[in-house]
């Protein structure tokens, strides 16, 4: 598959949060401010990154030529989970604002659905190496584009004067589902 179709695929058409709603919690949790967004994207282009290299090769080496793919999910899990215990450790002594920014949400990549689902959706896509690489630093960049996205909306919004009943989440929600039409109109386009 050609890489510029991957990459363009990933990011507008099937984006991990506005099309397949992958991640929807550090998407709603950690876009209140642009800053916080970016890091978390930051940290999660790192996971997502890693962990789909990774287990493409456990994927390729191990599971397959021992007939144990049942136990995919358990081994993936694994991999992200040490992978977000370094990121964690890296966040602390590089940036302690941005590890405090990020608060719980840090932890919560490793159960975040979005990594461990573009590292299975690499192997059932039936992607070599480089693609997968292609595919996972694609998805990431759409789920930045998307939290950038929110959290700059969600700033413009606290900033405009809405109706009590419509302040915080409602707004959010409202942004949310108008911004997965506006991506949804990518579709076809690949």
């Amino acid at each position: 598959m050609e890489y510029f179709v991957i990459i363009i695929s990933a990011i507008f058409v099937s984006n991990i949060v506005l099309a397949q709603f992958l991640g929807i919690c550090p998407f709603m949790g950690v876009s209140g401010k642009v800053s916080t967004s970016v890091g978390m994207s930051g940290a999660v282009l790192f996971v997502m990154t890693i962990a789909t290299i990774v287990t493409w090769l456990i994927q390729t080496y191990i599971l397959i030529p021992f007939g144990i793919t049942f136990l995919q999910t358990i081994f993936f899990i694994l991999v992200i989970a040490s992978l977000v215990q370094m990121v964690e450790l890296m966040l602390k002594k590089i940036s302690p604002p941005l590890y405090q920014a990020l608060g719980i949400f840090l932890p919560l990549i490793t159960t975040n659905c979005a990594v461990l689902g573009v590292a299975i959706q690499a192997h059932s896509k039936n992607f070599n190496l480089m693609e997968s690489v292609v595919w996972a630093v694609a998805n990431a960049a759409g789920f930045a584009l998307a939290m950038v996205l929110f959290a700059g909306l969600r700033e413009h919004m606290d900033l405009m004067n809405l109706p009590k009943g419509m302040r915080g989440v409602p707004a959010a929600l409202v942004v949310a589902g108008i911004l997965a039409m506006a991506f949804l109109g990518f579709s076809g386009l690949v």
